[in-house]
């Protein structure tokens, strides 16, 4: 079997970029968990890691500035494919976030990016409904109180990594 390959496929702006620096910490058929610097330097932003929850449609992401404080836990709502054949996931961004702050406050974003891919064509009809269902469920689970349940698949690893 050849090694686990992940690709970020954006609509806007239109790339696919193969996450070669991603160090993957676990996978299995339902989550993918993975350690990451970004592939852009920003201002603030420094590294994170993800957590691809594939059939629950978002991936979960937590984010840490240049002196190791937490920026935010960053949901971004996705899609994907598997290549069993070379071992390769491309993970869609359906645009839409939901960023939930160290104070808990939780912010959805990107919703008129996803309006103007629906407008442009630049998704499909099937991409946009999955795209408001799967925002849906995710702000259903922060909103019961059950986020943590989420956010502990990356705590594990982190705690196990010594950061």
């Amino acid at each position: 079997m050849s090694e686990l390959k992940l690709y970020r496929k954006r609509i806007i702006p239109d790339e696919c970029i193969l996450l070669e620096n991603d160090e993957i910490l676990y996978h299995d058929q339902e989550v993918i968990i993975t350690k990451w610097n970004t592939i852009r330097p920003k201002k603030t932003l420094c590294r994170g890691y993800s957590c691809y929850f594939m059939e629950r449609g978002f991936k979960v992401s937590k984010f840490y500035d240049h002196e190791d404080q937490l920026i935010s836990w960053y949901c971004d709502i996705i899609d994907y494919t598997f290549d069993s054949d070379t071992d390769t996931y491309i993970f869609t961004d359906l645009l839409v976030d939901v960023i939930v702050y160290p104070d808990g406050f939780v912010r959805v974003v990107d919703l008129d990016e996803l309006a103007d891919a629906a407008r442009d064509g630049l998704i499909t009809q099937e991409q946009l409904q999955l795209a408001l269902r799967r925002t849906d469920k995710l702000l259903g689970v922060i909103y019961k109180g059950a986020f943590a349940k989420l956010q502990k698949y990356i705590e594990d690893y982190e705690a196990a990594s010594g950061r």
